[in-house]
């Protein structure tokens, strides 16, 4: 058993620390790889898309965490970063059907938002108990015990390392440019991360909400659905355009 120092200001830092190498990365895939792409994206979204994204995904974080802590034995308000990437897409989707728009708009949300789950789960582990994300007790030889004496699993490790495995596999693939990562990044992220964490799910003590699931994994198997529809759909969108994605850049070549 592995013992953990843990502090409740960790989950603070981390997340600054998330936020900030998101940020970073954000821009520096802007400059290498997306800069086309994003600007296609920015000339037909318009000033309501990021409106549409903060109104889904703030209330989309508080409804989805607390629903899952205001059921636990200590109740309490809490928010969730699956929550809200699922309010947000909910949100940002319906603001594209009003307005008409095709295709997938979240490709630059995807290095930063894998990368701030690479970092910030590790403030979640730090934070210790009082953060509430801790595991199950396990008896593996790499249990965690983050001040009680119990070993647990270390389940934001196992989300950040995943987390990083997908990330670097996305930044392979905007190297070589293939659609998937440029075309299609953020439909593999919504199913990468759904399907992930889904699993994860059963490691944690959180109250079950229908049968063996609690919250978040319904909230999982959604993200999982709708990568899948999306990228197939994206997927015969470009087979219908000739398999080509056109980038209004020179120095970037169709894929």
């Amino acid at each position: 058993m592995i013992h953990v120092p843990t502090a409740t200001w960790a989950h603070t830092l981390f997340d600054l620390a998330g936020w900030g190498s998101g940020l970073a990365l954000s821009f520096g895939l802007y400059r290498w790889r997306l800069r086309g792409l994003t600007e296609q994206v920015a000339g037909k979204v318009g000033g309501g898309y990021f409106a549409a994204l903060a109104a889904g995904a703030i209330p989309g974080a508080w409804l989805a965490g607390s629903l899952n802590t205001l059921r636990d034995a200590h109740p309490a308000l809490s928010h969730s970063v699956v929550g809200a990437l699922v309010g947000a897409i909910v949100a940002v989707e319906i603001y594209k059907a009003i307005r008409g728009i095709e295709g997938s708009t979240g490709g630059v949300f995807v290095g930063p938002f894998a990368l701030g789950v690479v970092v910030g789960r590790w403030g979640c582990l730090f934070a210790g108990l009082p953060d509430g994300t801790y595991g199950n007790p396990t008896s593996l030889p790499w249990a965690v015990n983050l001040g009680d004496g119990v070993g647990r699993h270390p389940v934001e490790i196992y989300e950040s390392l995943a987390m990083a495995l997908f990330l670097a596999l996305y930044l392979e693939g905007l190297a070589r440019r293939r659609a998937w990562a440029l075309r299609r990044g953020f439909y593999a992220l919504c199913i990468w991360y759904g399907a992930t964490r889904f699993g994860w799910e059963f490691l944690k003590p959180y109250p079950p909400l229908i049968g063996p699931f609690n919250v978040f994994h319904i909230l999982c198997g959604g993200l999982v659905a709708y990568g899948w529809v999306y990228y197939r759909r994206d997927l015969r969108r470009a087979d219908a355009q000739g398999g080509a994605l056109p980038v209004p850049r020179p120095d970037h070549e169709p894929v």
